[in-house]
């Protein structure tokens, strides 16, 4: 994809997920909402900052996210027809560190956020699936669309999917993870992701990040 505008993908991710919302009271929409004022209340919580509060903030920041996203069902997009290639401890152990790999990702940039606006466009529902539209208006005044794909499970609306300007988050690690399949193993799969979130999680306190993904295919995800 070719884009002029240079964004981490999970970065946005963070923008369209941390932002106030006005939402129809049980839809998609406001259950993101009340996920999102749940981890800010936990990364604004002076109990939580300082030296040594690290993992105590991330444990519970992990836990709000974990009841927001299905991650059985990316984990299972994301590694696309090789899931069937996989035994169950496989697909559970694919599942956690991809979950990881994100979550790790996500939570370094949840204390980046600077302002910027966002406009709920509101929700899409068709039967279990839904989308929620989302525009960032960032400080230099570029708008960019975001869309969550999210799927009902009982009572509670989980996020499958974030598409930022068309770009498929699911998508742009399949394709990696594809790559890396096709041409080596599941072994070297599993070295590649854990390194990764070994990477995130040596990232020094309060640095901003180096781009972990980004939304051009092919990007560094790996």
């Amino acid at each position: 994809m070719k884009t002029s505008r240079k964004h981490p993908l999970l970065r946005l991710l963070l923008l369209a997920f941390c932002a106030p919302a006005l939402a129809l009271a049980g839809g998609p929409s406001d259950q993101i909402r009340q996920t999102t004022d749940k981890i800010l209340a936990i990364v604004q919580d002076p109990a939580l900052k300082g030296a040594g509060k690290d993992t105590e903030r991330q444990r519970q920041m992990r836990r709000m996210i974990d009841e927001r996203f299905d991650w059985a069902s990316m984990a299972r997009s994301a590694i696309g027809k090789h899931w069937r290639e996989l035994s169950e401890p496989q697909r559970a152990e694919f599942t956690g560190l991809f979950s990881e790999l994100i979550e790790k990702n996500y939570m370094s940039k949840i204390e980046s956020y600077s302002g910027e606006k966002i406009l709920y466009k509101g929700d899409k529902v068709d039967g279990t699936y839904g989308v929620v539209d989302v525009v960032i208006s960032t400080l230099k005044g570029t708008d960019i669309p975001v869309s969550y794909r999210v799927l009902k499970k009982g009572a509670e609306w989980l996020v499958y999917d974030v598409s930022i300007e068309g770009v498929s988050l699911v998508n742009n690690y399949r394709s990696q993870i594809g790559a890396v399949l096709n041409s080596s193993s599941y072994d070297t799969l599993i070295s590649r992701i854990k390194a990764k979130i070994a990477a995130s999680a040596a990232e020094p306190a309060g640095e901003t990040p180096r781009p972990a993904t980004g939304p051009k295919t092919g990007e560094g995800v790996l």
